[in-house]
């Protein structure tokens, strides 16, 4: 009886596989990360003695995101559960090493940031974004004062897929000695793959000078199962040095937020990268680029515009009456996540999108706009 009851809920679920979902920034697992997710499912990352198999997987994880990330030799790596961990871990690192209490982010930043000010009673300094919806760097030099523990940068907004100007922020940050935290949840599975493709993109990692750490989630372009972020710091140190003691487990000190802590969701990260390699992934960020454009393109043919031209496969679609048009498309049985500061819907172009699924909404998205007097 419970599974049938489960089974029916599950049926109110709208399906990744269906298309429908156009404005997250998740996708389907792989069948990979579904069939090892399973078999690590008792796995307890917490108390590793236990799963030392599991926990090698994890080193290793740790290793290849490390080398993505062309961190140096004495970096060190936090598997966490996403993004808002990756977040919270990297300013609390801040917070230890500077003693300071305020940090400062751009005015795009994750609403995350939000809950780490709040919870780590630290005052959140916001600065403006220029035109290209980036932050603005000499904005960003009027703000900063010596009480400054953090500054963040974005690579792969969650409003526009925007990047921030990270080598002239580094630069700054460099000068003034200042910790600064690079938000790549959604860039990091993507950026150095369309850089490999010959896309023009800045560079967002440790190759940058003055990065000191950075956040990807594997959940998202990784392609992998939820939950999975890695945090990575410059020096592994600062991990240590924000630890604390866990007396009755096998893991003595720990800096991680969680305690318990699945190995399903590593398990599953581990064997995708594995699976895809650097060419899987390279493959899989081309077909997005290429559905972003061709989406951007079938917008402008019904007279729609996007905030910003695509830099990674996101579109920010301009519409003045925003909360009709998404209601309007959500009666037709489409997903888009509306941004109401820039009065757009945002489109993130994942692997379950494709081309055909693009051709059956722009459709249905004239006909809403037409009828909110739109278009």
């Amino acid at each position: 009886a419970i599974i049938e009851e489960l089974n029916g809920l599950r049926e109110k679920d709208i399906l990744f596989s269906s298309g429908r979902i156009l404005g997250s920034m998740c996708t389907k697992p792989l069948p990979i990360a579904e069939k090892v997710y399973m078999n690590f499912l008792e796995t307890n990352l917490g108390d590793p003695e236990h799963f030392l198999g599991t926990w090698e997987i994890e080193k290793r994880l740790i290793q290849i995101i490390k080398d993505l990330l062309h961190a140096p030799k004495n970096a060190g790596g936090q598997i966490v559960s996403g993004g808002t961990e990756g977040n919270l871990v990297s300013i609390l690192a801040a917070k230890h090493l500077t003693g300071k209490t305020e940090i400062v982010v751009p005015k795009h930043a994750h609403f995350s940031f939000n809950k780490v000010a709040n919870m780590m009673n630290l005052k959140l300094k916001v600065v403006d974004t220029s035109n290209t919806h980036t932050l603005e760097v000499g904005k960003l030099k009027n703000v900063l004062s010596d009480k400054t523990a953090a500054v963040v940068a974005v690579a792969g907004s969650t409003e526009l897929g925007a990047i921030d100007p990270i080598q002239e922020i580094a630069e700054l940050c460099d000068e003034e000695q200042l910790f600064l935290h690079v938000d790549a949840a959604f860039g990091g599975f993507v950026i150095p793959f369309l850089k490999d493709l010959g896309y023009d993109l800045p560079d967002f990692d440790f190759v940058v000078r003055g990065v000191s750490t950075v956040s990807l989630d594997a959940h998202k372009m990784g392609c992998s199962a939820i939950p999975l972020g890695i945090v990575v710091a410059r020096d592994k140190e600062w991990f240590e040095e924000m630890s604390i003691d866990a007396p009755y487990v096998s893991r003595r000190r720990q800096s991680s937020l969680l305690g318990t802590r699945s190995g399903g969701p590593v398990a599953a990260a581990y064997a995708v990268i594995s699976h895809l390699g650097r060419e899987g992934y390279q493959k899989i960020a081309r077909r997005c680029m290429e559905t972003t454009y061709y989406t951007e393109q079938r917008l402008r043919e019904i007279g729609l515009t996007t905030v910003i031209e695509p830099v990674l496969n996101v579109l920010g679609v301009r519409v003045n009456n925003l909360n009709e048009v998404v209601r309007g498309l959500l009666e037709k049985g489409w997903h888009v996540n509306p941004v109401e500061r820039l009065s757009c819907f945002r489109m993130v172009i994942m692997p379950h999108i494709t081309k055909q699924i693009i051709d059956e909404f722009i459709p249905d998205l004239e006909t809403v706009c037409k009828k909110v007097g739109e278009i």
